[in-house]
């Protein structure tokens, strides 16, 4: 059956058998006490995933994109001006769903495989004497890409030449998986979603607001109403909910927290980079190359692998999942047939991550495609292999 294997795309990811559990529970009155014991722990655990010790953080029924509309719905206004770059599927949904939200979309654009170009990014918010620019849109992990941009240098651009726009970051193929410091790089909203690090089936959308975006709720004029943080907060300080809770999805979201703290985020981090590792180097052992352009750009959670030119990368993913039950991502975008794509994040172990090499091994084979059969594997193992003082410390 194929629900037997591990799926290897970039989200939803596989659930772990103890969340699965944790999601799977009777009906609970979300109007009691027993209620609070499960979100204020799952509340108090996501902001130390994001890192932040000043954030206030809300959970919505909803999947990352609500995320991005409870992030400027609450703090921006019709005609605001918002600088962004579009450098994938991602980031374009997210300038698309400001401008049908009536906001003034300053766009930069980027060849799909690059990142934010902070340098281009500190020239605009520096020419822009009176501040009109409200909010700066940053994708951290561009999923379609499997581009990692850096929000430190973001973080840089608008405090080199003194802009006071609000940062928003797309965190949703990253936080749980890579290091996430919402404090330290000055992100005033956080999004994410259940689905991928925090290995829950979608339905939340997990936003972080800093105290500057509180500050901006009040005077916004977009509307909304499922995704007032004014409404959450009023509800969180009595224990509650503004409406009707997904409180299996929450009590999941709690025990998820629980265990990426108690395997250390640092621990949490190295672990997607061995993941990433061993599949990049797959990648080259094949004679394929990644999308991202660069090894700093290159995603601890999803590689984008280019396959030849002139064939289709779809036929991979759908002879992958036919022949052998396993899921592959396929490409998005302008980069549909150009790439498919493997992913490395949340629930992921090295066994099972060989297994997903192999698999991408044998469909390009089958396909004719030039891949020595066995050669991904051979290098991700030579890659995950343990040395000899490993092994003899394993074992004690």
């Amino acid at each position: 059956m194929t629900n037997q294997n591990p799926i290897f795309i970039p989200g939803p990811t596989n659930i772990p058998d103890v969340l699965r559990k944790a999601v799977d529970m009777p009906t609970v009155d979300h109007r009691s006490p027993l209620f609070a014991q499960i979100l204020h722990p799952a509340l108090d655990g996501v902001k130390k995933v994001l890192k932040t010790e000043h954030a206030e953080v809300f959970v919505f029924p909803s999947t990352g994109t609500g995320g991005w509309e409870a992030a400027i719905t609450n703090t921006l206004s019709p005609g605001d001006k918002v600088l962004a770059t579009r450098n994938g599927v991602f980031s374009h949904r997210w300038i698309d769903m400001c401008q049908r939200h009536g906001l003034d979309v300053l766009v930069v654009a980027q060849q799909w495989g690059e990142g934010i170009p902070a340098d281009r990014f500190a020239e605009i918010l520096a020419a822009d004497k009176a501040h009109e620019i409200r909010a700066v849109l940053a994708t951290h992990n561009e999923t379609a890409t499997g581009v990692r941009s850096d929000i430190a240098d973001v973080r840089a651009a608008l405090d080199t030449t003194g802009h006071p726009a609000m940062l928003f970051v797309d965190g949703v193929s990253s936080i749980g998986s890579m290091d996430f410091n919402m404090d330290a790089w000055g992100v005033d909203i956080a999004v994410s979603g259940s689905q991928k690090g925090f290995m829950l089936p979608p339905g939340l959308a997990v936003v972080g607001f800093s105290p500057k975006a509180l500050q901006s709720v009040a005077g916004a004029r977009l509307p909304r109403t499922f995704f007032d943080v004014r409404d959450m907060l009023d509800s969180y300080s009595a224990g509650g909910f503004p409406y009707t809770p997904p409180v299996g999805l929450l009590n999941g979201l709690k025990v998820a927290t629980e265990m990426l703290l108690d395997e250390g985020l640092e621990n949490v981090f190295a672990r997607h980079r061995r993941m990433a590792d061993g599949v990049r180097r797959a990648v080259g052992a094949w004679g394929l190359k990644l999308c991202a352009m660069r090894p700093e750009l290159y995603s601890d959670t999803v590689s984008a692998i280019r396959v030849p030119q002139g064939f289709d990368a779809n036929r991979i993913v759908a002879h992958a999942l036919e022949a052998y039950g396993v899921s592959f991502g396929t490409g998005l975008g302008e980069l549909a047939g150009k790439v498919f794509r493997i992913g490395h994040l949340g629930s992921l172990t090295k066994a099972m991550a060989l297994s997903g090499i192999a698999t991408a091994e044998m469909a390009m084979v089958d396909l004719g495609l030039p891949i020595r059969l066995g050669s991904g594997v051979a290098a991700a193992q030579e890659h995950f292999l343990l040395g000899a003082g490993d092994v003899r410390q394993k074992a004690a």
